[in-house]
């Protein structure tokens, strides 16, 4: 079976996700995180995407962001699994090729961020969400001192508060409850499928620029249609 195209949109956020393989995942250390994350920072800049939350954890890394070209995501993911397939000596780093989905704002974008930063605490590393050093919560929820340079938070973020200090209370909060399981599920779902994640006007509105097409097609051969019978 031939593979999707990446799926990119012009200034549509995603959010997409690399599954490492298990060898990799065992050989993780507070030293490959660090990399990692020094690693994510360069290849942000370099490839042009503005990062707007992360997470770097056992299982694999995820990413939502908005990239300023059809590459920017793939280039990124690349870079990160070139480097720590040196770094660690593993020939590949990744389970499979990653997965993405287009992102509603203002609908999926704060769902996505809240799904991405729990990835942790679904994983049983920590108790609270923003108690992992390896991903953008806490920048979000003021447990940074300093807020890094490379993490351009999203609209729907700053529609958390007018000032910092209520933008990270409240989405602290938000992060603490949790998405409802339906959310999550979507979230989930629109991953493995690979498409986009809103309501039939926004998919419909970015259907045009869209690198191929949001929604899956039917599966197998077209339906043959009976011909009709002659007039007798």
């Amino acid at each position: 079976m031939a593979r999707l195209p990446r799926l990119y949109a012009p200034g549509v956020t995603q959010l997409a996700m690399a599954d490492f393989l298990p060898a990799v995942s065992a050989s993780l250390d507070s030293a490959c995180y660090r990399n990692l994350t020094r690693w994510l920072a360069e290849a942000a800049r370099t490839h042009e995407i503005a990062l707007q939350g992360w997470s770097l954890t056992v299982a694999g890394i995820g990413l939502l962001a908005t990239p300023a070209n059809a590459v920017g995501v793939s280039r990124v993911i690349q870079s990160l699994g070139r480097n720590l397939a040196s770094s660690t000596r593993h020939g590949s780093v990744f389970a499979h090729r990653y997965r993405s989905t287009l992102l509603q704002p203002g609908a999926w974008v704060l769902p996505a961020l809240v799904w991405l930063e729990r990835m942790p605490l679904r994983e049983g590393l920590v108790e609270e969400p923003d108690g992992w050093p390896w991903s953008s919560a806490q920048a979000h929820t003021g447990g940074l001192a300093v807020q890094p340079a490379w993490l351009a938070p999203h609209v729907d973020y700053w529609a958390c508060g007018n000032t910092p200090f209520d933008r990270q209370a409240v989405y602290r909060q938000i992060l603490l409850d949790g998405n409802p399981p339906s959310s999550d599920q979507r979230i989930a779902a629109a991953l493995r499928g690979q498409g986009a994640l809103g309501d039939e006007a926004f998919i419909q509105g970015i259907a045009g620029a869209a690198s191929r097409r949001l929604t899956p097609g039917t599966r197998g051969r077209p339906r043959k249609v009976k011909p009709e019978a002659a007039p007798q």
